[in-house]
């Protein structure tokens, strides 16, 4: 693999990385708790995470806070917290305008990316997403060469906007549903034709993760799913170095009834302090709602009158649901956030409960086919991180704290 400029590596956000001299890939499994590694190895599934582990390298790290798509994908193609890209959730409160927001494009990202920095140096680079929310991000600095879609999309490319066209012709099936464990094997089954074809040298491909929503480790839709990526990570491993970890876990958040444990939290303000005295934002809301109704457990508090603040604070924090209630300015620093995109409060729900907003403003009813599984909290921030190849110096890679983020450094840093 040649590349124009005579530099084998660059620094981005005070880190050094090589360019790559072979075909590397990096999967995000979007939901990847290691129960679902763990059960799939001990029962004899996985033959290719088995290998990764037995040859390779193997860590549980921890994903960013919150644990939600948007933060930590970003967080994954930075090598860089939140507190430094400034994406810390899917959907926030814009405090200049008052206005909600869903984020669905790179204008509140703030420096490179690894994918950026590599396009810019000759590697051809490829991003492949299976939710279309991130694929702007993804594309943010690529040169015009790069290739860039989303399974959701997959149907509408076009060269000048994806730098492909005709993927459904290409990957050789329709784009699949929304809501199917297909998004997600799409994507990678986009990967493999691109490391085939020799249209791309580093890829980036993230998952959905739709089926850890409704299925747990050991159910037969998330050992089908499981084993399904197994065999594609076969086929990639063989043509490329493969890293591999996720953006979050998955915890079960209901009852023995099957109900899910929901605190709405901005009902129980305000009917403490008084109509629209508090307005709580849920960052995991996205397009993609159906999965865990925009319950997850990590939500912002915005109060209309500050003087509130403490005794607001000391009543989240006496909530039974609550693990962790802290004033904005505490949990940016205690959790690498950026501070200026911060609410007045923010609370952490325990590992089997989900905070909402208002009863109104969520729909129990799509998440009641199966029993609610969400994240966001400290809780699902257990990721593993893993390498298909063996790493230079095990001793050294066995004594560090691994972050999902540090996965690119991992694949193109370390590995022999």
């Amino acid at each position: 693999m040649k590349h124009p400029e005579s530099r084998t590596s660059f620094t981005l956000h005070s880190r050094e990385y090589h360019l790559p001299k072979r075909p590397t890939v990096v999967v995000c499994i979007d939901g990847f708790d290691p129960e679902y590694l763990q059960s799939g190895i001990d029962r004899g599934l996985l033959s290719t995470f088995t290998t990764f582990l037995n040859n390779g390298f193997h860590a549980t790290g921890k994903s960013c806070m919150p644990s939600f798509t948007n933060p930590n994908n970003v967080s994954i193609i930075t090598g860089a917290p939140p507190s430094i890209h400034g994406i810390a959730g899917n959907f926030f409160l814009d405090r200049s305008t008052g206005q909600e927001t869903m984020i669905r494009d790179d204008s509140l990202l703030r420096g490179s990316t690894l994918l950026a920095q590599m396009s810019q140096r000759g590697v051809r680079v490829a991003a492949v997403t299976a939710k279309d929310k991130l694929r702007k991000i993804l594309a943010h600095g690529l040169k015009g060469d790069a290739v860039c879609f989303s399974a959701e999309k997959a149907a509408e490319c076009t060269l000048t906007e994806n730098g492909i066209a005709h993927v459904e012709q290409w990957v050789g099936r329709p784009a699949p549903s929304q809501y199917s464990a297909d998004l997600s094997l799409y994507v990678l089954d986009a990967g493999v034709k691109l490391l085939q074809e020799h249209k791309s040298d580093f890829l980036y491909l993230t998952l959905s993760d739709y089926v850890q929503h409704k299925h747990g480790p050991g159910s037969p839709e998330a050992d089908s799913f499981m084993e399904a990526i197994d065999d594609r990570l076969a086929t990639l491993a063989g043509m490329a170095i493969v890293g591999v970890t996720g953006d979050h876990g998955m915890s079960g958040k209901s009852n023995d009834a099957g109900e899910p444990n929901v605190l709405f939290l901005e009902d129980a303000l305000n009917a403490k302090f008084g109509e629209h005295a508090a307005r709580v934002i849920c960052p995991i809301t996205d397009p993609f709602v159906r999965h865990h109704g925009a319950l997850g457990s990590f939500v912002r508090v915005y109060l209309r009158d500050q003087t509130l603040l403490e005794p607001a604070l000391a009543f989240c924090r006496a909530l039974p649901e609550t693990e962790v209630a802290l004033r904005g300015q505490d949990a940016a620093q205690k959790y690498d956030m950026p501070l200026d995109r911060e609410g007045d409060i923010v609370v952490i729900s325990t590992a089997s409960t989900v905070i909402g907003s208002c009863r109104s403003e969520h729909d129990l009813s799509s998440v009641r086919d199966f029993p609610l599984r969400s994240h966001g909290g400290l809780s699902e921030q257990a990721v593993p991180v893993i390498l298909s190849r063996a790493v230079t110096d095990m001793q050294a890679a066995s004594s560090r704290n691994w972050n999902n983020y540090d996965v690119f450094d991992l694949v193109l840093n370390w590995a022999t």
